[in-house]
C-alpha cells in the first residue's frame, strides 16, 4: 500500500495554467507507474495521463495532448501533472493513482490502479 496526497487544484480562468502535485508515502515510488485521472460532473472517470517506472514512458488522453505534462522526481516521491491553456471542460476532481510496475517502461490510463489519492478540485471557468 502507498499514500497518495494531490495538491495543487484550484480555480483557474480559461487559458490559464496549474501545476498538480501527487507526493506518495513510499520510498520504493520509483517502482510505481503513476497516474492522474479525473472525473467530471456528469461525466465518466477519465485518464488523463501515465507515466512508468522506468524509461519514461508516458501517455496522454487525446483530450490533453499539447497542452498537460506529465513527470516524475522520484527523489522526491512526486508526481507532477503541468497543465496548460485549460479550458471549462477541464474541471473535475483529479487524483493520482499508483501502480506496482517495478522496470517496466510503459504504463497505463485505464484505472486498473490499486492506490488512489483522496483528489483535488480543478475548476476553469469561462
Amino acid at each position: 500500500q502507498v499514500q497518495l496526497v494531490e495538491s495543487g487544484g484550484g480555480l483557474v480562468q480559461a487559458g490559464g495554467s496549474l501545476r498538480l502535485s501527487c507526493a506518495a508515502s513510499r520510498r520504493t515510488f520509483s517502482r510505481y507507474a503513476m497516474g492522474w485521472f479525473r472525473q467530471a460532473p456528469g461525466k465518466e472517470f477519465e485518464g488523463v495521463s501515465c507515466v512508468s517506472s522506468v524509461g519514461g514512458g508516458t501517455i496522454y488522453a487525446d483530450s490533453v495532448k499539447g497542452r498537460f505534462t506529465i513527470s516524475r522526481d522520484n527523489a522526491e516521491n512526486t508526481v507532477y501533472l503541468q497543465m496548460n491553456t485549460l479550458k471549462p471542460e477541464d474541471t473535475g476532481v483529479y487524483s493520482c493513482g499508483a501502480l506496482w510496475n517495478p522496470g517496466i517502461p510503459i504504463c497505463t490510463i485505464l484505472p486498473h490502479y490499486l492506490n488512489w489519492g483522496q483528489g483535488t478540485q480543478v475548476t476553469v471557468s469561462s
